[in-house]
């Protein structure tokens, strides 16, 4: 079981990897989607699989994975109402539409920052060595 979990959990980290590059290159709704799957699938691993993991190490990756996806949270959250505004037949003129679309670039701007920051500390590469994969 400990080699199934480590095996698991070294498949959604390389996954997880993957979606912050592709976030970090498109920054389209799709990709932020796709990152916050591969963040929840990864800390649900981490949590269902603690009992392989040296001791407190996974808590602390699952924390900074929250951080994440709060903020790349931020981001869903207006893609989800601007495609809400649109189905609805809301004009791109309207005053609503624009406020959103800014709030969306400052969050995107803000979700790229925390990319850059999560790719300088190469915690990927870190958390492989914490979780002993």
């Amino acid at each position: 079981m400990r080699e199934y979990a480590r095996l698991q959990t070294a498949i959604l980290l390389r996954r997880f990897a993957f979606q912050v590059n592709r976030a970090a290159r498109s920054g389209d709704a799709e990709s932020i989607h796709d990152l916050r799957v591969a963040i929840r699938r990864l800390s649900r691993c981490l949590r269902a699989f603690s009992q392989f993991y040296p001791d407190p190490s996974w808590k602390r990756i699952r924390r900074q994975l929250a951080e994440l996806m709060e903020t790349a949270g931020t981001v869903r959250d207006r893609d989800i109402a601007l495609q809400l505004l649109a189905d609805a037949g809301l004009p791109q003129r309207a005053a609503i539409v624009a406020r959103l679309q800014a709030e969306r670039r400052q969050a995107a701007a803000d979700l790229l920052l925390e990319i850059r920051r999560w790719k300088s500390r190469d915690l990927s590469k870190k958390w492989r060595s914490r979780l002993e994969l």
